[in-house]
């Protein structure tokens, strides 16, 4: 993880610095990314103010927490954030219970026939049937990176139509809908 910590009315210290790189690395058993980690510190007042966002498989974790003192905020968020992580993650286990076990398909196709060939006949090595659940754009992209694909087809919640997700070259996401 990459920290970028910067200080809105307060001078970011060594040992702030190195508390926050201590306390958010226990936080690599579930993000094994390497993501950049914003963390902002402030005061008002007397309140310390420690806010961190997290890019986390398409979404973003974003804590906040307030102390009389920087370094029990800092505790205090690091907390959130794992009771956010493991939210998510039990959120993911159960819609993979919900829905029957899509495996990574591995293409490996058979020798096509020589007729099929000459022909010019095209070959289906594989056919693959799943049931598809109703979900949102931002449920089926989460889908598809938990699955390690680069497309997904899901029925779209909002339109009752089957879509497709699939990332981009560049990073990005983009979605496929028919045109009926």
């Amino acid at each position: 993880m990459n920290f970028i910590i910067s200080g809105k009315n307060i001078e970011v210290t060594d040992a702030l610095k190195d508390r926050i790189e201590k306390k958010l690395s226990k936080l690599e058993r579930y993000i094994k990314l390497n993501t950049d980690v914003h963390v902002t510190l402030s005061v008002e007042k007397i309140s310390h103010i420690v806010e961190v966002t997290i890019p986390f498989h398409g979404m973003i974790l974003r804590a906040e927490e307030r102390s009389n003192d920087m370094y029990s905020a800092i505790d205090l968020v690091v907390d959130t954030l794992e009771r956010q992580i493991r939210k998510f993650k039990t959120k993911i286990a159960k819609k993979e219970k919900d829905v029957e076990s899509l495996r990574y398909m591995t293409y490996a196709p058979e020798e096509p026939e020589e007729e099929s060939e000459e022909n010019g006949e095209f070959v289906i090595a594989k056919t693959k049937k799943f049931p598809i659940k109703p979900m949102s754009v931002e449920e089926a992209i989460l889908q598809m990176n938990l699955l390690g694909h680069n497309f997904f087809v899901f029925l779209n919640q909002d339109t009752d139509k089957v879509n497709v997700v699939y990332k981009r070259n560049d990073g990005a996401y983009g979605l496929i809908e028919p045109e009926y």
